[in-house]
């Protein structure tokens, strides 16, 4: 069982709506990942964590998404992360 309950998309509605339809648009995917529901009890600290992923992982710069994508795969893995 989570310790922290998570705003679904169902629940979301204003800035943190918003912010999940850019999310999901900007990652490519058809859901919003459990670490961005869990801030969204807060949405201004959302959005703070969400643009500093979006500056690292989805503007362009020297690597390509794909290359970024698997350095942060290949670091969750080799630090044991389980998520």
């Amino acid at each position: 069982m989570a310790s922290i309950e998570m705003i679904t998309e169902d629940q979301a509605t204003g800035r943190v709506k918003e912010l999940y339809e850019e999310i999901k648009s900007q990652l490519g995917i058809d859901f919003v990942p459990n670490l961005y529901k869990a801030m969204a009890h807060n949405p201004a600290y959302l959005e703070s964590n969400w643009r500093k992923v979006k500056a690292v992982m989805v503007e362009p710069g020297k690597l390509d998404r794909l290359t970024k994508e698997i350095i942060a795969v290949a670091v969750s893995a080799v630090s044991g992360c389980d998520y």
